[in-house]
């Protein structure tokens, strides 16, 4: 599956509005149970980082690429992924956002995804795995927002109503790092309703 620039931008735009929407339906929620130890504002926080990345990444362009792709970003940021750093990072973003949560969502998403709309996909950005460009890194983003909304999703109690494009994206960089971690089997298995996947399967 060869994804075009601006198939990815519709998908993040997609997964965007997506998540923006969802955040608008918390209410009075914010302090109920998110994700782990996180609570919603936190895993809000936490999702609305895949904007703030994209934004002060691109602010510091490396002098050479050293990752080719999104499965290869997931990869390399495993052991980081997993480190107790991430918690606290939700919980500082879900505060960052202020008083009017909602609001300072709704205006990072527009700031980013025009952003988006204006590059070109060849820019170059430095994230926490190295220089990469944008358009391999752009689908790492959607496939968060995609996540983060379905756990949002559950957390609400609402619809897991995922944008076809955006939901195209994410389980394409899905198959790639079940196939990259020789886990197909068990994935294809699982997905033909053979046998539940195994105990604390994950692609991250």
């Amino acid at each position: 599956m060869e994804i075009t620039w601006d198939e990815s931008r519709e998908a993040f735009e997609a997964a965007a509005e997506w998540f923006v929407a969802t955040s608008a339906d918390v209410g009075d929620r914010w302090g109920a149970l998110g994700l782990g130890e996180w609570d919603v504002r936190a895993l809000v926080g936490h999702a609305s980082r895949s904007f703030v990345t994209v934004e002060a990444y691109l602010a510091k362009p490396p002098e050479q690429v050293d990752v080719e792709s999104a499965a290869l970003y997931y990869r390399a940021t495993r052991s980081l992924a997993r480190g107790p750093g991430v918690a606290q990072r939700g919980i500082d973003a879900g505060q960052a956002l202020g008083d009017d949560p909602v609001a300072a969502i709704a205006e990072l998403a527009d700031r980013v995804t025009a952003l988006v709309q204006r590059s070109t996909g060849d820019e170059l950005l430095t994230t926490i795995a190295g220089g990469m460009r944008l358009r391999d890194y752009l689908p790492t983003r959607t496939f968060e927002l995609v996540v983060h909304t379905c756990d949002l999703a559950v957390a609400l109690g609402a619809p897991m109503a995922v944008p076809p494009s955006s939901a195209r994206h994410a389980m394409y960089l899905v198959t790639e790092l079940v196939i990259d971690d020789a886990q197909s089997a068990d994935a294809l298995l699982a997905l033909t309703g053979r046998r539940p996947l195994p105990a604390g399967f994950s692609v991250l």
